[in-house]
């Protein structure tokens, strides 16, 4: 009866420090995998953010190159219809 005393007070103690130890684990677990997620959410953050301001950049150039090449078509429009109108009065 002792040895069965004395190896269920050892199974208990041993049990209760593996309990112990797997909730530790389970937390210091918990613990990095979300400051992991958090890490890479702000990072994912950031380069979205960057992302997002290089299609702009990219979006504003090219706003740019239309008017400049709608500025150019205009004028060379303006001028073809100038030389028309002098090739018309020359053949009057």
């Amino acid at each position: 009866m002792e040895k069965f005393a004395c190896g269920l007070a050892i199974g208990c103690v041993v049990g209760a420090l593996v309990t112990a130890n797997n909730y530790k684990m389970r937390t210091l677990v918990r613990k990095t995998q979300e400051e992991m997620k958090a890490k890479f959410d702000k990072m994912m953050d950031e380069k979205i953010q960057a992302a997002e301001e290089l299609t702009e950049e990219i979006k504003d150039s090219a706003e740019d190159a239309v008017k400049s090449a709608v500025a150019k078509g205009e004028e060379t429009l303006s001028k073809m219809k100038k030389a028309a109108k002098k090739a018309t009065k020359k053949a009057e």
